[in-house]
């Protein structure tokens, strides 16, 4: 073959190579809510079947093999690693167990699962400087950033999630201290974070893979009418800084009827957040019955039917930000009912994050189904640390160890999410 033959050859495919590359890292189009609907800027309503990276930007220890009465939450940790080693020594330690949380491997496996959609669920201390009150910290886009690269490469969009509220905003260990609550009563915390929420909205204002902003998590330490209150407010000061995102309005653990319609309080491209667990949390037992009756309106309890019905009279667009259908179900009926229940969630426009993507045990191994996507291989042992006792040395190789230990992906989620027909279980006799 000619020589010149050879090159245009080489050329052309050179072309379709970075073609294809700049295909696959095109910037997602921004997504906005009109009344009941998430759509996308030229009007179409997008599939929205996502994850939560729960245990990254802020840590909830049972999901890493390590909880303890001693340290069961992530403001014991910090000072136990302060007391030990000094708050610079507690920073790197941090930055290191983050880097390995979530690496690229994580990444490279959304996609596997059919997912296009991350709940990034992270302490107020991430972006703002702990000891300097309304001051960024140095590597305050860090984390950030990088997830929104990351997730826009692979096609995914990304919902920050204030998990954790300076003071924090209920008295869960999962607001990172347990037990404190204090959000609510103090005017300073309140201010600090419309302070943290203005700082983000200004960042990521014009960036399309932000699908929007989830502005609290479960905030069950006030009232309803308090927390409505409360959210207006906050609504209000990011939408001076950023009119484009969607802003999703916490449910409380009473529901959302304390907020009234949206629209007719000045509010818009909004969503209401719920976590609805059937099967769990008193709701039931894991199994086929209790997903059928939410999923298919058949039992006397709550269920999607009830809310779609609520929605549309609200004329609000809904994220399930939280929920989880596999864990303790069984290989195959975890993976049928986790496909049947996101094929639900977008048959009513709504959008949704599962929790959560990855969890770690001690043993290893997904059994009758773990609460991660992804969890450790049989035998690929996660210890369990003294964190009043460990040595710095056992702490380092602890966190490193999170991000190589090998996998075990939930397969059969991974087989009926990418199924070109889906699955039936509620039709099993």
């Amino acid at each position: 073959m000619p020589v010149k033959r050879l090159l245009s050859i080489a050329a052309t495919a050179a072309l379709l190579l970075a073609g294809a590359a700049h295909a696959q890292t095109a910037a997602l189009p921004m997504l906005h809510t009109e009344g009941a609907k998430w759509l996308t800027a030229d009007g179409k309503q997008p599939a929205l079947r996502g994850v939560n990276l729960g245990n990254y930007l802020i840590q909830e220890f049972w999901m890493m093999g390590q909880e303890t009465k001693a340290v069961d939450d992530q403001c014991k940790l910090e000072a136990v690693l302060d007391q030990r080693f000094g708050y610079e020594e507690r920073q790197r330690l941090y930055t290191l167990y983050r880097d390995n949380w979530i690496k690229e491997r994580d990444w490279d496996m959304l996609p596997k699962l059919n997912l296009n959609l991350v709940r990034l669920p992270f302490i107020y201390s991430v972006v703002e400087d702990e000891k300097n009150p309304r001051h960024l910290r140095a590597d305050a886009w860090k984390y950030l950033d990088n997830a929104v690269d990351q997730a826009e490469k692979r096609g995914v969009y990304v919902v920050f999630d204030l998990h954790g509220a300076v003071g924090s905003q209920g008295w869960e260990h999962h607001s990172g201290c347990a037990g404190r609550n204090k959000y609510w009563d103090t005017p300073e915390y309140q201010e600090r974070t419309i302070w943290l929420w203005q700082q983000i909205a200004a960042r990521y204002k014009d960036r399309g893979a932000v699908a929007g902003y989830s502005i609290l998590n479960e905030p069950w330490g006030t009232t309803p009418e308090n927390l409505a209150l409360v959210m207006a407010t906050l609504y209000k000061a990011i939408r001076e800084v950023d009119p484009n995102h969607v802003i999703i309005l916490p449910g409380h653990s009473k529901g959302i009827d304390a907020y009234g319609k949206p629209s007719e309080h000045g509010m818009s491209n909004v969503a209401f957040e719920m976590h609805p667990y059937p099967g769990h949390f008193g709701w039931g037992k894991p199994g086929l019955a209790v997903h059928k009756d939410w999923l298919q309106c058949t039992g006397k309890g709550d269920n999607v039917c009830k809310w779609k019905t609520k929605l549309d009279a609200l004329d609000t667009a809904f994220f399930v930000g939280e929920f989880q259908p596999w864990a303790f179900m069984g290989a195959e009926n975890g993976g049928q009912v986790t496909r049947v229940t996101y094929d639900t969630y977008v048959a009513n426009g709504w959008a949704s994050t599962a929790w959560a993507y990855k969890l770690v045990t001690n043993k290893g191994g997904q059994g009758k189904g773990t609460w991660g996507l992804v969890t450790n291989a049989p035998g690929a042992r996660i210890p369990k640390l003294d964190f009043n006792q460990a040595s710095l040395a056992e702490i380092e190789n602890l966190f490193r160890l999170f991000g190589s230990v090998p996998y075990q992906p939930q397969q059969t989620a991974i087989k009926w999410m990418n199924a070109p027909v889906p699955p039936t279980p509620f039709a099993k006799k």
